[in-house]
């Protein structure tokens, strides 16, 4: 068994969604003192925003709620990545697809839709960047119960 399961959340930018599930998942990982078995970051299926901080919006609603966001720059998805991390996780259908699009036939197992670990939620976490504040609420909503059910599955197949 490898030393660590490596997770790695996915959205359009980099900047709202993704930060915000690496940083749950990061905080998550943490308080169950389970840093050397379990990395977290993030990237974005496009570049728009590499070398950003997460969006400002992101990171107060995180804050609000006790998660760091503001160690997390924007990155893009390399083809590295699909080797690198066991779970390649998108938030949407759209960032779904450019990633199989994207990723090596070999590792396609890999890519998932992160809210496909939680049966009951909705299939896709909605992008927030357009909308009101009430956006980053639903997002961080769906990201901390998702962030949940992927750790029950990460417990489950790896630890």
């Amino acid at each position: 068994m490898k030393n660590k399961v490596k997770v790695l959340m996915v959205c359009m930018g980099n900047i709202c969604r993704s930060p915000t599930a690496d940083g749950v998942m990061t905080a998550l990982v943490k308080q169950k003192g389970l840093e050397g078995k379990i990395e977290v970051d993030s990237a974005g299926t496009h570049a728009y925003h590499v070398g950003e901080m997460s969006d400002s919006r992101s990171r107060a609603k995180a804050k609000e709620r006790g998660v760091d966001l503001d160690y997390i720059r924007a990155r893009k998805v390399t083809q590295s990545d699909f080797e690198n991390f066991d779970y390649v996780l998108a938030m949407d259908e759209d960032n779904y697809q450019i990633l199989l699009d994207a990723c090596p036939e070999k590792y396609k197992s890999r890519v998932n839709k992160f809210l496909s670990y939680a049966k009951n939620l909705q299939n896709n976490v909605p992008d927030p960047y357009y909308g009101g504040a009430n956006g980053f609420d639903n997002v961080f909503d769906l990201v901390k119960e998702g962030c949940d059910y992927l750790f029950r599955d990460i417990e489950k197949h790896h630890l």
